[in-house]
């Protein structure tokens, strides 16, 4: 299939940043596919969501469809076995990245497992990525589960994906092919035989039909079979307002609508950023590879007027931190929106980031920390009726380069992203969606939605940290951090104690 012979080595994208568009948009990929299907998921959850995909898969493998999946078994919870039974569907194939020797659930062996295997087990694939037909593609930090579409009530991670076409989708197959023939991709039959039996994908189909008539599904209905139709038909245009709709009322069908023309794309060039699936010996220095913390430094190292960064984690290695001194040190702004303790997704990671924000805000780096419970969802990616709940965290990964350059991926700015988890990423060199990323930080950074972390002098001049934010029309400020609880605060303290920041 030819792919954008009208816009030369550029690529096409158009950015998801609602979680229900994230959801929706990978089922209609899945059900367009004609040749084949790849996905890539850190996490791959058996829950409302991930069951929709699955299902998906299913009806591509009966249309002669060939589907690989690769997912990691790191972060995998009571249920997600199931997820592994459609390697018994003829067409379907499943890979699990170094996968745990121990399949139960029993909290206590599980555990025993890390421990005895820590230095295995510890090397994890957190890359996110679904190719179908060579031709189109879904990059980004969703995992598959409800709370990364944001329609789980209890629990929402504001994220983002790129759809993309052109040269850059074959780029992004070869890497998906290196980790499907790595060694640690083990086929998921060798490593579980009982969750991919056919009597286990007899039962989860079962399941999944009994779900399917009790879940609202209409957000996920496409025609099946229909094609993937070249997108190079699709004129190059200007930045489009995200997440452009159809009109009220009518249902959401964003891959439809880019493929069709309907929401029209922004070409520019592209750069694929990742790690070599071994990314370990790289890092270490005992194999050639590729390694993405490499290509994102010498990234920021251009940036001359501003520096903006969105991660979920933010635990900087001796190195990154040189890197935001230098930055200051040219007089570049550099903006950093994270989660706040109330909003943290992992305690743990917390407990890691407080020992940087005062060293942080004494070089002159601006800290935004985003709130749990939402004044408004300008930029959240989700609507008011979920946010109500109080339960927003981010989870997205978006670095903004001089307003010229943006990444979007999997790379959090931690030392887990840079030592111990496998990365992949775009970096897209487009004003439109640099200027559209940073609209959206200017959105989640705005008084009613986060807290602004600043310095004031406490006792015999010690620096004292201070959050200012909006509520109920009123600015307030707090001198400790705002927390879900006393006890969650207890945990953060008990835990920087400890020398986790490697781990985290």
């Amino acid at each position: 299939m030819p792919l954008a012979p009208a816009h030369g080595g550029d690529s096409g994208f158009h950015m998801l940043s609602a979680g229900i568009d994230g959801l929706t948009a990978r089922v209609e990929m899945i059900d367009a596919a004609q040749r084949s299907l790849d996905l890539q998921s850190y996490i791959f959850r058996s829950d409302k969501s991930g069951n929709l995909v699955a299902q998906a898969l299913l009806r591509a493998a009966d249309r002669g469809v060939r589907v690989r999946v690769i997912t990691d078994d790191g972060e995998s919870v009571p249920g997600d076995e199931r997820i592994l039974s459609l390697a018994a569907k003829p067409g379907i194939e499943i890979r699990l990245f170094n996968p745990l020797r121990y399949r139960g659930r029993l909290k206590l062996l599980r555990g025993a497992d890390w421990v005895f295997e820590e230095g295995r087990l510890d090397y994890r694939m957190h890359n996110k990525l679904m190719v179908a037909d060579n031709a189109v593609a879904i990059i980004g930090g969703r995992n598959i589960g409800d709370q990364y579409f944001q329609i789980d009530p209890e629990s929402q991670f504001g994220d983002d994906d790129v759809v993309v076409t052109g040269p850059i989708v074959q780029r992004l197959s070869a890497v998906f092919d290196q980790f499907w023939s790595g060694d640690l991709a083990i086929p998921a039959p060798a490593v579980d035989k009982q969750h991919t039996s056919d009597k286990a994908l007899s039962t989860f189909q079962a399941m999944l039909e009994k779900e399917g008539e009790q879940v609202d599904v209409k957000h996920a209905a496409v025609t099946p079979g229909a094609a993937i139709k070249p997108v190079a038909a699709v004129a190059p245009v200007a930045a489009v307002a995200p997440n452009a709709e159809r009109p009220p009322g009518a249902d959401r069908k964003p891959f439809l609508d880019i493929v069709s023309g309907r929401i029209p794309l922004i070409w520019s060039p592209m750069k694929l950023v990742y790690d070599s699936p071994d990314k370990k010996d790289v890092d270490k220095g005992n194999s050639p590879g590729r390694l993405i913390y490499k290509a994102m430094a010498e990234q920021a190292n251009e940036v001359r007027t501003e520096l903006l960064m969105v991660t979920p984690y933010f635990i900087p290695s001796p190195d990154e931190l040189r890197l935001l001194k230098d930055e200051r040190g040219r007089n570049a702004r550099v903006r950093v929106l994270t989660n706040s303790l109330a909003a943290a997704p992992s305690v743990e990671a917390h407990s890691g980031y407080i020992h940087y924000r005062v060293g942080l805000l004494q070089e002159g780096v601006e800290l935004y920390e985003v709130r749990a419970l939402l004044g408004n969802t300008q930029g959240s990616g989700q609507s008011k009726a979920i946010s109500r709940h109080g339960n927003y965290g981010l989870h997205a990964k978006l670095f903004v380069f001089d307003r010229k350059v943006a990444f979007v991926g999997s790379m959090n700015f931690d030392q887990r992203s840079k030592h111990l988890n496998t990365e992949i990423g775009l970096l897209i060199s487009s004003p439109e969606l640099s200027n559209e990323i940073a609209a959206r930080f200017e959105s989640l950074t705005q008084l009613d939605n986060a807290y602004t972390v600043t310095l004031e002098e406490g006792t015999a001049g010690k620096p004292q940290l201070l959050w200012k934010t909006r509520e109920d029309g009123k600015v307030v400020e707090y001198r400790k951090d705002p927390a879900r609880n006393e006890w969650q605060r207890l945990r953060v303290k008990f835990l920087s104690v400890m020398p986790l920041d490697k781990e985290l």
